[in-house]
Protein backbone atom coordinates (compact mmCIF):
# COMPACT_ATOMS: atom_id res chain seq x y z
CA UNK A 1 0.00 0.00 0.00
CA UNK A 2 1.33 3.43 -0.97
CA UNK A 3 1.59 5.77 2.04
CA UNK A 4 2.64 9.37 2.58
CA UNK A 5 3.40 10.45 6.16
CA UNK A 6 3.06 13.99 7.53
CA UNK A 7 4.55 14.21 11.02
CA UNK A 8 5.76 16.46 13.83
CA UNK A 9 8.31 13.86 14.94
CA UNK A 10 10.52 15.13 17.75
CA UNK A 11 7.90 16.34 20.24
CA UNK A 12 5.69 13.47 21.46
CA UNK A 13 7.64 10.20 21.08
CA UNK A 14 4.74 8.40 19.41
CA UNK A 15 5.64 9.88 16.00
CA UNK A 16 8.97 8.05 16.02
CA UNK A 17 7.26 4.86 17.18
CA UNK A 18 4.81 5.25 14.29
CA UNK A 19 7.51 5.84 11.68
CA UNK A 20 9.41 2.75 12.87
CA UNK A 21 6.28 0.69 12.31
CA UNK A 22 5.74 2.03 8.80
CA UNK A 23 9.38 1.40 7.89
CA UNK A 24 9.15 -2.19 9.12
CA UNK A 25 5.72 -3.03 7.69
CA UNK A 26 6.25 -5.13 4.53
CA UNK A 27 2.91 -4.04 3.05
CA UNK A 28 3.75 -0.35 3.44
CA UNK A 29 5.33 1.39 0.46
CA UNK A 30 6.38 4.62 2.19
CA UNK A 31 6.60 7.14 -0.65
CA UNK A 32 7.75 10.09 1.42
CA UNK A 33 7.76 11.98 4.70
CA UNK A 34 6.98 15.64 5.34
CA UNK A 35 7.56 17.37 8.67
CA UNK A 36 5.59 20.16 10.28
CA UNK A 37 5.75 22.76 13.10
CA UNK A 38 8.78 24.33 14.79
CA UNK A 39 12.24 23.27 13.60
CA UNK A 40 10.97 21.19 10.67
CA UNK A 41 14.54 20.62 9.45
CA UNK A 42 15.54 19.04 12.76
CA UNK A 43 12.40 16.93 12.62
CA UNK A 44 13.47 15.83 9.15
CA UNK A 45 16.83 14.78 10.62
CA UNK A 46 15.06 12.61 13.19
CA UNK A 47 13.02 10.95 10.44
CA UNK A 48 16.24 10.42 8.49
CA UNK A 49 17.89 8.74 11.49
CA UNK A 50 15.09 6.18 11.65
CA UNK A 51 15.16 5.61 7.89
CA UNK A 52 18.89 4.91 8.07
CA UNK A 53 18.40 2.55 11.02
CA UNK A 54 15.88 0.68 8.86
CA UNK A 55 18.21 0.68 5.85
CA UNK A 56 15.66 2.60 3.81
CA UNK A 57 15.93 5.53 1.40
CA UNK A 58 12.78 7.62 1.76
CA UNK A 59 12.31 11.20 0.46
CA UNK A 60 12.02 13.64 3.38
CA UNK A 61 10.87 17.25 3.08
CA UNK A 62 10.67 19.86 5.87
CA UNK A 63 7.33 21.61 5.73
CA UNK A 64 5.54 24.52 7.39
CA UNK A 65 7.25 25.75 10.59
CA UNK A 66 4.27 27.71 11.93
CA UNK A 67 0.46 27.38 12.14
CA UNK A 68 -1.70 29.23 9.62
CA UNK A 69 -3.09 31.75 12.12
CA UNK A 70 -2.94 30.31 15.64
CA UNK A 71 -0.21 31.07 18.19
CA UNK A 72 2.94 28.97 18.01
CA UNK A 73 2.82 26.25 20.69
CA UNK A 74 5.51 23.84 19.49
CA UNK A 75 8.61 25.83 18.51
CA UNK A 76 11.22 23.14 19.20
CA UNK A 77 11.92 19.44 18.59
CA UNK A 78 13.35 18.35 21.96
CA UNK A 79 14.18 14.78 20.90
CA UNK A 80 16.71 16.16 18.41
CA UNK A 81 19.29 15.98 21.20
CA UNK A 82 19.57 12.28 20.33
CA UNK A 83 20.74 13.03 16.79
CA UNK A 84 24.43 13.16 17.68
CA UNK A 85 24.32 9.42 18.41
CA UNK A 86 22.66 8.27 15.17
CA UNK A 87 23.66 8.69 11.50
CA UNK A 88 21.30 10.99 9.61
CA UNK A 89 21.09 13.33 6.66
CA UNK A 90 21.61 17.01 7.47
CA UNK A 91 20.44 18.75 4.32
CA UNK A 92 16.94 18.62 2.86
CA UNK A 93 15.04 20.44 0.08
CA UNK A 94 13.46 23.50 1.68
CA UNK A 95 10.14 24.96 0.54
CA UNK A 96 9.17 21.91 -1.51
CA UNK A 97 7.09 19.81 0.91
CA UNK A 98 3.68 20.86 -0.43
CA UNK A 99 4.75 20.45 -4.05
CA UNK A 100 6.20 17.04 -3.26
CA UNK A 101 2.94 15.83 -1.72
CA UNK A 102 0.97 17.20 -4.65
CA UNK A 103 3.23 15.58 -7.26
CA UNK A 104 3.21 12.16 -5.60
CA UNK A 105 -0.57 12.09 -5.19
CA UNK A 106 -1.15 13.26 -8.76
CA UNK A 107 1.29 10.61 -10.02
CA UNK A 108 -0.71 7.84 -8.31
CA UNK A 109 -4.39 8.84 -8.47
CA UNK A 110 -6.60 6.74 -6.24
CA UNK A 111 -3.63 4.82 -4.79
CA UNK A 112 -2.10 6.92 -2.00
CA UNK A 113 -3.12 6.79 1.65
CA UNK A 114 -2.17 10.03 3.40
CA UNK A 115 -1.44 9.57 7.11
CA UNK A 116 -1.26 12.72 9.23
CA UNK A 117 0.08 12.50 12.79
CA UNK A 118 0.84 16.17 13.49
CA UNK A 119 -0.84 19.56 13.15
CA UNK A 120 -2.47 19.84 9.75
CA UNK A 121 -0.72 22.96 8.41
CA UNK A 122 0.98 21.20 5.49
CA UNK A 123 -2.18 19.36 4.51
CA UNK A 124 -4.37 22.48 4.65
CA UNK A 125 -1.89 24.27 2.40
CA UNK A 126 -1.88 21.30 0.01
CA UNK A 127 -5.67 21.09 -0.17
CA UNK A 128 -5.94 24.87 -0.66
CA UNK A 129 -3.27 24.98 -3.37
CA UNK A 130 -4.82 22.09 -5.28
CA UNK A 131 -8.47 21.47 -4.30
CA UNK A 132 -8.63 18.36 -6.49
CA UNK A 133 -6.06 16.52 -4.35
CA UNK A 134 -8.47 15.13 -1.70
CA UNK A 135 -10.52 13.19 -4.23
CA UNK A 136 -7.31 11.84 -5.83
CA UNK A 137 -6.35 10.10 -2.58
CA UNK A 138 -7.17 6.50 -1.77
CA UNK A 139 -7.80 7.52 1.85
CA UNK A 140 -6.96 10.07 4.52
CA UNK A 141 -6.14 8.73 7.99
CA UNK A 142 -5.49 11.18 10.83
CA UNK A 143 -4.53 11.03 14.48
CA UNK A 144 -6.40 14.06 15.70
CA UNK A 145 -9.23 15.24 17.90
CA UNK A 146 -11.35 13.73 20.63
CA UNK A 147 -14.84 12.56 19.81
CA UNK A 148 -16.52 11.84 23.11
CA UNK A 149 -15.87 8.12 23.44
CA UNK A 150 -14.80 7.01 26.94
CA UNK A 151 -14.09 10.61 27.83
CA UNK A 152 -15.89 12.28 30.72
CA UNK A 153 -15.15 15.88 29.80
CA UNK A 154 -14.16 18.29 27.07
CA UNK A 155 -10.67 17.49 25.83
CA UNK A 156 -8.55 19.55 23.45
CA UNK A 157 -6.23 17.35 21.40
CA UNK A 158 -2.72 18.61 20.62
CA UNK A 159 -2.69 18.28 16.81
CA UNK A 160 -6.02 20.10 16.43
CA UNK A 161 -5.10 22.68 19.08
CA UNK A 162 -1.83 23.56 17.36
CA UNK A 163 -3.50 24.62 14.11
CA UNK A 164 -7.31 24.68 14.41
CA UNK A 165 -7.75 26.64 11.18
CA UNK A 166 -5.79 24.02 9.26
CA UNK A 167 -7.88 21.27 10.86
CA UNK A 168 -11.05 23.04 9.72
CA UNK A 169 -9.75 23.22 6.14
CA UNK A 170 -8.93 19.51 6.11
CA UNK A 171 -12.27 18.44 7.59
CA UNK A 172 -14.02 20.46 4.90
CA UNK A 173 -12.27 18.36 2.22
CA UNK A 174 -13.91 15.23 0.85
CA UNK A 175 -11.48 12.38 0.16
CA UNK A 176 -13.01 8.97 -0.68
CA UNK A 177 -12.31 7.75 2.89
CA UNK A 178 -11.67 10.15 5.78
CA UNK A 179 -10.89 8.44 9.10
CA UNK A 180 -9.88 10.04 12.39
CA UNK A 181 -8.45 8.24 15.41
CA UNK A 182 -8.93 10.48 18.45
CA UNK A 183 -7.73 10.75 22.03
CA UNK A 184 -10.78 9.03 23.46
CA UNK A 185 -9.57 5.85 21.72
CA UNK A 186 -5.78 6.25 21.72
CA UNK A 187 -5.60 6.84 25.46
CA UNK A 188 -6.53 3.18 25.90
CA UNK A 189 -3.24 2.07 24.30
CA UNK A 190 -0.42 2.73 26.81
CA UNK A 191 2.89 1.29 27.95
CA UNK A 192 5.02 2.24 30.94
CA UNK A 193 8.67 3.23 30.61
CA UNK A 194 10.05 -0.03 32.03
CA UNK A 195 8.15 -2.13 29.48
CA UNK A 196 9.19 0.18 26.65
CA UNK A 197 12.84 -0.16 27.67
CA UNK A 198 12.49 -3.93 27.77
CA UNK A 199 10.83 -4.27 24.37
CA UNK A 200 12.49 -1.56 22.28
CA UNK A 201 15.74 -3.46 21.73
CA UNK A 202 15.74 -4.23 18.00
CA UNK A 203 18.12 -2.27 15.73
CA UNK A 204 15.21 -0.20 14.42
CA UNK A 205 13.72 0.56 17.84
CA UNK A 206 16.97 1.40 19.67
CA UNK A 207 17.14 4.94 18.22
CA UNK A 208 13.45 5.32 19.07
CA UNK A 209 14.23 4.32 22.66
CA UNK A 210 17.07 6.86 22.72
CA UNK A 211 14.58 9.55 21.70
CA UNK A 212 12.08 8.19 24.21
CA UNK A 213 14.51 8.77 27.07
CA UNK A 214 14.03 12.51 26.44
CA UNK A 215 10.27 11.95 26.73
CA UNK A 216 10.66 9.90 29.93
CA UNK A 217 12.41 12.76 31.69
CA UNK A 218 8.96 14.31 32.15
CA UNK A 219 6.52 11.40 31.74
CA UNK A 220 6.37 7.82 33.04
CA UNK A 221 4.72 6.18 30.03
CA UNK A 222 4.01 6.28 26.32
CA UNK A 223 0.57 6.49 24.73
CA UNK A 224 0.63 4.96 21.25
CA UNK A 225 -1.56 7.63 19.62
CA UNK A 226 0.10 7.76 16.19
CA UNK A 227 1.10 4.10 15.79
CA UNK A 228 -2.51 3.17 16.45
CA UNK A 229 -3.68 5.37 13.58
CA UNK A 230 -1.04 3.80 11.33
CA UNK A 231 -1.89 0.22 12.25
CA UNK A 232 -5.57 0.76 11.45
CA UNK A 233 -4.61 1.35 7.82
CA UNK A 234 -3.45 -2.26 7.55
CA UNK A 235 -5.78 -4.02 10.02
CA UNK A 236 -9.35 -2.73 10.01
CA UNK A 237 -10.26 -4.94 12.96
CA UNK A 238 -8.15 -2.98 15.45
CA UNK A 239 -10.77 -0.20 15.64
CA UNK A 240 -14.45 0.16 14.91
CA UNK A 241 -15.79 3.39 13.45
CA UNK A 242 -18.84 5.59 13.51
CA UNK A 243 -19.86 7.73 10.56
CA UNK A 244 -20.89 11.36 10.88
CA UNK A 245 -19.58 14.87 10.50
CA UNK A 246 -16.72 16.57 12.34
CA UNK A 247 -16.66 20.33 12.84
CA UNK A 248 -13.74 22.24 14.35
CA UNK A 249 -14.30 25.01 16.89
CA UNK A 250 -12.87 28.33 15.70
CA UNK A 251 -15.10 30.97 17.28
CA UNK A 252 -14.00 30.49 20.89
CA UNK A 253 -10.37 31.45 21.64
CA UNK A 254 -10.42 29.18 24.70
CA UNK A 255 -11.77 26.14 22.85
CA UNK A 256 -10.25 26.66 19.39
CA UNK A 257 -9.43 23.27 17.93
CA UNK A 258 -12.15 21.37 19.77
CA UNK A 259 -13.57 18.68 17.48
CA UNK A 260 -17.37 18.38 17.50
CA UNK A 261 -18.66 15.05 16.18
CA UNK A 262 -22.29 14.56 15.13
CA UNK A 263 -23.31 10.99 14.17
CA UNK A 264 -24.93 10.98 10.75
CA UNK A 265 -25.70 8.12 8.39
CA UNK A 266 -23.75 8.71 5.21
CA UNK A 267 -21.69 11.49 6.80
CA UNK A 268 -18.34 12.38 5.22
CA UNK A 269 -16.18 11.41 8.22
CA UNK A 270 -15.49 8.24 10.17
CA UNK A 271 -14.17 8.45 13.73
CA UNK A 272 -12.78 5.56 15.74
CA UNK A 273 -15.30 4.43 18.33
CA UNK A 274 -13.60 1.43 19.97
CA UNK A 275 -10.14 -0.16 20.01
CA UNK A 276 -8.77 -3.63 20.70
CA UNK A 277 -5.48 -2.81 22.52
CA UNK A 278 -4.25 -6.41 22.53
CA UNK A 279 -4.74 -6.72 18.79
CA UNK A 280 -2.90 -3.45 18.27
CA UNK A 281 0.12 -4.44 20.36
CA UNK A 282 0.25 -7.85 18.69
CA UNK A 283 0.34 -6.15 15.30
CA UNK A 284 2.90 -3.52 16.31
CA UNK A 285 5.45 -5.85 17.84
CA UNK A 286 4.99 -8.57 15.22
CA UNK A 287 5.98 -5.98 12.61
CA UNK A 288 8.86 -4.38 14.53
CA UNK A 289 10.19 -7.74 15.72
CA UNK A 290 10.38 -6.96 19.42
Amino acid sequence: MKVLLDTDIGSDIDDAICLAYLLAKPECELLGITTVTGEPERRAMLASALCKAAGREVPIFPGAPRPLLAPMRQPHAPQAVALERWPHERSFPVGRAIGFLRDVIRSHPGEVTLLTIGPLTNIALLFTLDPEIPRLLRALYMMIGSFGRNDAGVRLEWNALNDPHAAAVVYNARPPLHRSVGLDVTLQVRMDAAEVRRRFQTPLLRPVLDMAEVWFQERPEIVFHDPLAAATIFDERICTYERGIVEVELASPRLAGLTHFTPQAGGPHEVAATVDPDRFFEEYFAVTGS
